[in-house]
Formats: structure tokens, C-alpha cells, sequence
């Protein structure tokens, strides 16, 4: 493989990996907005994401 010129190498020419981008992280109340669940849609399939009577998540399809 070879290095490429526009990242800069380090000792021994071996280039560092990418840098991973962060996850993004919401709070669920910001999510849900003070309803019980919100509708996902993900690669046109649609997921309910539900806060259950004893507060968790469940994802259905």
C-alpha cells in the first residue's frame, strides 16, 4: 500500500490511522419531547423506539 502524500508520516513511514468520529449523543427527553415513543426511520423501514412502564427502551420493527 502505499502512504499517502497528503497525510503526514511518522517514524518508520508509517502513517497514523484516521481519526473516529464521536458518536452523537442525545438526552431522550430530548428525543421523545414528553411522548412514549418515537417512530425511526432507517433505510426506509420504520422502528418504534418505546419508554417502557419501568422507564427502559425497547426498539420494535
Amino acid at each position: 500500500m502505499r502512504p499517502d502524500p497528503t497525510r503526514p508520516a511518522t517514524r518508520g513511514g508509517v502513517v497514523p490511522p484516521e481519526p473516529v468520529a464521536e458518536p452523537v449523543s442525545l438526552d431522550s427527553a430530548e428525543l421523545f419531547r414528553g411522548a412514549r415513543e418515537v417512530v425511526i426511520v432507517h433505510n426506509r423501514e420504520r422502528y418504534i423506539l418505546r419508554i417502557t412502564r419501568q422507564g427502559k427502551l425497547i426498539l420494535n420493527k
